[in-house]
């Protein structure tokens, strides 16, 4: 008996809910976090392309240009790399990073080309990476060691980690004579950065330049920018030259890590590479195939709705709302208790709607049943068995769908045109069911039910309409299984609808008044 009570249909509905919450909440959290999905359709991912153009003066034989790229180990994630070297060999070094362009009988101007396109979607601070081999202590003179040895003590006045400090110190020292010869007064700042090497060198902590290049749209620059990145609690991190900030600021890209130069030309001479940045936007759901990949679940991806034609997902966007709007026609009848023409007759015309627009969408619905309620009173004289007199019904819904479609576009009015979206079987259906309720049961109840039917399907239609509800529903579709046994755990309910209190209420005060 107690395993009886423990699995009564109500409760196993519970449990079947509790499940379904649970699965629907991971698959959401599944979705955004690898497939980067959001619950705001109007969120964007900026995507930025980055044309590199190398121009060089070909004076060998055989040229050989090396140009170093991002990585997959970058703040952001790759979408597409092109390449435009007519004549040349391109090799592409995945490990290294970068991309060898061989070619031969070159003479004159060349003009090489390389296009990266990337989006964002996290810039953390430290770059995970393989540990570097351990760092040897630079061979000094007695002058500079003693130099070396006085810029270390001055850091520890410092703020910040050992990295940091050095940056500081030196930035502070440079004005410094005695300091000459750590670092020149006039210096590059390629130069800074091979001196902070040279200095975190004494202490054994690994450092190497970093190359970053400014997403900034419309903006050209030959030269990239350079930073410091140190290996510092078994991750490298990235350092401000100027200002010791731990960090790649926003919109910046790392282009290079490590390695002599940017750009290697061999058989050529006044080379130089000039970036251009242009910006571009797109959705989540667009980037979601790139984002599977990137993050190596593209085997789920690949089985989902979302890799079907446009056709078919534009399909089952409205299926996808259905179970919504079905949810919401249940609450209505079985919770408050309005009473319609037809189960799911107001979420069909919910649907019609959305495609007619709002207001002129209910007045072209108001004139077909005004019109046809009193077609339906004429055929009612004639005594007509009622498959023909529905048929009935059914053709001059078509006629009147056709003339109204005619007339509104010969007076260009979308308000009459609109009519050509309705359903003809559930508008003749409604028709028909309005014209024996107003014999059976009067006028009035008769037009109770049209007004109820047309209330629920307003407010299914505002439901459905909700550019973010139809967004969610798509792309979290899985909630349509919580929907699903939540109408029917609705099932189950068999205490008084809310209509029904206010009916009763007299009786309950009648009793209370009695006792």
């Amino acid at each position: 008996m107690k395993l009886a009570r423990f699995f009564t249909v109500r409760k196993c509905l519970s449990y079947l809910l509790i499940l379904s919450i649970v699965y629907a909440s991971y698959s959401m959290y599944y979705k955004v976090k690898y497939w980067g999905f959001s619950f705001s359709p109007k969120e964007m991912t900026d995507v930025w392309t980055i044309d590199a153009k190398i121009s060089f003066d070909a004076v060998d034989d055989k040229v050989r240009v090396l140009l170093s790229v991002p990585g997959q180990k970058s703040h952001f994630n790759i979408l597409s790399e092109e390449v435009v070297a007519k004549g040349y060999g391109i090799t592409q070094d995945r490990e290294k990073n970068n991309i060898l362009f061989e070619g031969k009988g070159k003479k004159g101007k060349q003009n090489i080309y390389y296009r990266l396109s990337l989006y964002n979607d996290a810039q953390p601070n430290a770059i995970k990476d393989d540990k570097p081999q351990k760092v040897e202590r630079p061979i000094l003179e007695e002058e500079e060691k003693m130099q070396m040895i006085k810029i270390w003590e001055l850091a520890q006045l410092q703020d910040g980690d050992k990295v940091q400090k050095a940056i500081k110190v030196v930035n502070q020292e440079m004005t410094n004579p005695s300091m000459s010869l750590v670092l020149p007064l006039k210096h590059t700042a390629k130069e800074f950065a091979e001196k902070l090497i040279q200095i975190l060198a004494y202490k054994r902590i690994p450092a190497r330049i970093a190359r970053a290049v400014k997403l900034e749209e419309g903006k050209k620059t030959e030269k990239p920018n350079i930073m410091l990145e140190a290996y510092i609690n078994d991750v490298w991190t990235l350092y401000d030259l100027n200002t010791a900030k731990i960090g790649l600021p926003e919109n910046w890209i790392i282009f290079q890590r490590g390695g002599v130069s940017l750009l290697d030309v061999r058989g050529g001479e006044n080379s130089k590479v000039m970036f251009s940045v242009l910006k571009s936007v797109a959705t989540p759901m667009k980037m979601a195939e790139h984002r599977a990949k990137s993050n190596q679940v593209f085997s789920d991806y690949e089985y989902s709705i979302y890799t079907l034609p446009l056709l078919e997902q534009n399909t089952l966007k409205w299926l996808m709302i259905f179970p919504l709007a079905i949810l919401v026609v249940v609450i209505l009848r079985n919770v408050i208790g309005v009473t319609t023409m037809g189960t799911f007759t107001p979420m069909l015309l919910a649907m019609s709607l959305v495609k007619t627009g709002f207001v002129s969408g209910l007045i072209c619905f108001s004139i077909m049943i005004f019109l046809g309620l009193i077609m339906r009173a004429v055929v009612a004289k004639l005594n007509l068995l009622l498959v023909p007199r529905i048929s009935f019904v059914v053709i001059f819904v078509i006629l009147l769908i056709q003339f109204l479609t005619i007339i509104g576009y010969r007076l260009d009015s979308g308000l009459v045109s609109s009519a050509i979206f309705f359903p003809i079987i559930i508008t003749a259906w409604i028709i028909e069911r309005a014209s024996i309720t107003w014999e059976e049961e009067g006028a009035r109840n008769t037009l109770k039910e049209i007004l109820n039917t047309l209330l629920t399907a307003v407010v299914t239609y505002f439901v459905i309409s909700n550019e973010i509800v139809r967004h969610v529903m798509f792309a979290f579709n899985e909630l349509n299984v919580v929907i699903m046994f939540i109408v029917m755990l609705l099932g189950t309910y068999t205490g008084y609808r809310l209509t029904e209190i206010t009916r009763f209420a007299p009786l309950v005060k009648e009793d209370k008044n009695n006792v």
